[in-house]
């Protein structure tokens, strides 16, 4: 893990997220591995992939470092990004370098804590976790928990936010200014509504 760590300032760029929803054609693991592997090509630092199936495609056809992730739906609660720890071990196992996971203030299935998932994956799996944030809150919570990379991705999508729209600026501002000064060894990430080359260029700016 600390292999992985030292090399995240070299993340600093376009990530992509080759996903498709699981009711359509493209939701196929070839079509994903092609897309990821296309994005790599023309330059992207690394790419975003969600289950496990995919992740192993992707992994057999793209140099850069996988973000994997699981969209779970559980009835007991509303927290589907790699919920519990079994789906982050799943992820792990299907070859993720990096494992994404829902780091808002909700209830998780199962009554797993987040800060015991993120040691979790630290200690038994030995990878660097990314925190699917919503709000400033969650974004230092998950920190504080051993979080190595902050996303705005949850932005937009929560009970809290859900009447704002992404690309979270001010939420990447206000992370960037205080909790990267505390942390700096943190990676934050704008992700979410990102939608043109202006609009990526101001998150990296």
């Amino acid at each position: 893990m600390n292999n992985l760590l030292s090399k995240l300032p070299e993340l600093s760029g376009l990530i992509v997220s080759c996903q498709a929803p699981i009711t359509s054609p493209l939701h196929n693991p070839t079509i994903i591995a092609a897309m990821a592997q296309a994005s790599a090509n023309n330059g992207a630092k690394a790419v975003r992939i969600d289950t496990p199936n995919h992740i192993k495609a992707v992994k057999e056809k793209v140099p850069v470092p996988i973000i994997g992730l699981w969209k779970q739906i559980v009835a007991e609660s509303d927290v589907y990004i790699t919920p519990q720890f079994h789906h982050a071990l799943a992820v792990a196992e299907a070859g993720a370098d990096i494992i994404a996971i829902d780091a808002t203030q909700r209830k998780r299935p199962g009554g797993e804590k987040l800060v015991d998932i993120i040691r979790g994956i630290h200690q038994q799996i030995g990878k660097p976790v990314m925190a699917d944030v919503d709000t400033f809150t969650s974004a230092k919570l998950a920190i504080d928990s051993g979080a190595d990379i902050v996303g705005t991705t949850l932005f937009g999508y929560t009970e809290e936010t859900k009447n704002l729209i992404p690309p979270g600026w001010e939420l990447l501002k206000h992370i960037v200014e205080n909790l990267k000064v505390e942390h700096p060894d943190i990676l934050v990430i704008c992700e979410g509504g990102i939608s043109s080359p202006e609009e990526a260029k101001k998150a990296l700016e």
